[in-house]
């Protein structure tokens, strides 16, 4: 039987969406590939920067997009949130590389197991969303399994927690700038390619970068580029067109890669510890159930919204 457009747009947004949160999963493997090559997290991270740009402007192009960016452009408002935002994904972005590639896997799985749980904090504190009994319960959870982390490790788990809470606060003014993703995200890889062009530019001529090292090393450098785009990309489209509550599970996939890759890497991982984690999973099942509790309860109130059904309407066109 040939399958309705529902039945395969409903299967392309779950391909999207899995394949999005497994190149999440092991971009720690490409960091650490980069690093055993001889880059560090400052190198890395500007040739992230200055191959993003060029991937995010061809998306923004394909999409037709090129207006809006325009439109950002001449909005000062805009522009400054955007600012914003982008010394939060680059501060985040470059605490995930140096936690990778230093025998920290684990605290920055830690940090995106927590990341969902913060974000429906966030959402009862800063926009008066309804917390529900399961949301709080989630929440405790996960706030026992940080406590346990700490004991575990003697201090606080800085790292996951900077992690969580510089993503939170990206994913909040994100929200409440009037750009899309692909737009807002040109822009950010924009404002950060300058300082990474300068600052590729500086080592290479004085003998310290590794981009012309080997084709192995341009191979990986430049590869940077599309495993920072493309799995936004690939978020963006899934999630219009996806259940909220597929995407409260499937957003647990790339920490949990993350967690498999620290474990079978050797890293320390005692019974208290485990424990910690333990109470983080309890939590993350705990918020999935919910989404999962509130979607088929909103199915059985209203109308399913037509994202599944049909192409989003583009800006102009939605109803405000």
């Amino acid at each position: 039987m040939t399958p309705t457009p529902a039945a395969s747009d409903a299967r392309a947004a779950l391909i999207a969406g899995v394949g999005c949160y497994a190149i999440w999963g092991v971009i720690p493997l490409v960091f650490q590939q980069m690093d055993r090559l001889g880059a560090d997290a400052w190198e890395i991270m500007a040739h992230r920067t200055a191959w993003a740009v060029l991937w995010a402007l061809a998306l923004v192009l394909l999409l037709r997009q090129w207006g809006q960016v325009r439109a950002a452009f001449a909005n000062r408002r805009v522009m400054g949130w955007i600012v914003v935002s982008t010394l939060l994904i680059a501060a985040n972005w470059t605490t995930y590389v140096i936690a990778v590639n230093s025998g920290r896997t684990l605290d920055a799985s830690l940090g995106y197991y927590l990341n969902p749980l913060l974000n429906m904090a966030a959402g009862a504190w800063l926009f008066k969303e309804r917390l529900s009994r399961l949301g709080l319960i989630a929440i405790g959870l996960a706030g026992m399994g940080v406590v346990l982390q700490a004991v575990a490790l003697g201090h606080l788990p800085w790292i996951s927690l900077f992690l969580a809470f510089s993503f939170c606060a990206y994913g909040i003014i994100r929200k409440r700038v009037e750009v899309e993703a692909q737009p807002g995200l040109f822009l950010e890889c924009l404002l950060l390619a300058g300082p990474g062009l300068a600052w590729i530019l500086f080592i290479e001529s004085r003998g310290a970068g590794h981009f012309s090292a080997s084709p192995e090393m341009m191979f990986w450098l430049m590869a940077a580029g599309p495993i920072t785009v493309v799995p936004m990309a690939l978020f963006a489209w899934a999630a219009r067109r996806m259940p909220y509550s597929t995407m409260g599970f499937l957003q647990f996939l790339a920490p949990t890669m993350v967690f498999v890759i620290g474990v079978l890497q050797g890293e320390p991982f005692g019974w208290l510890r485990g424990i910690s984690f333990g109470f983080i999973w309890a939590g993350a099942l705990v918020f999935a159930w919910g989404a999962l509790k509130a979607r088929r309860a909103a199915r059985a109130v209203v109308p399913p919204e037509p994202g599944l059904l049909d192409e989003p309407q583009p800006p102009s066109q939605r109803q405000t």
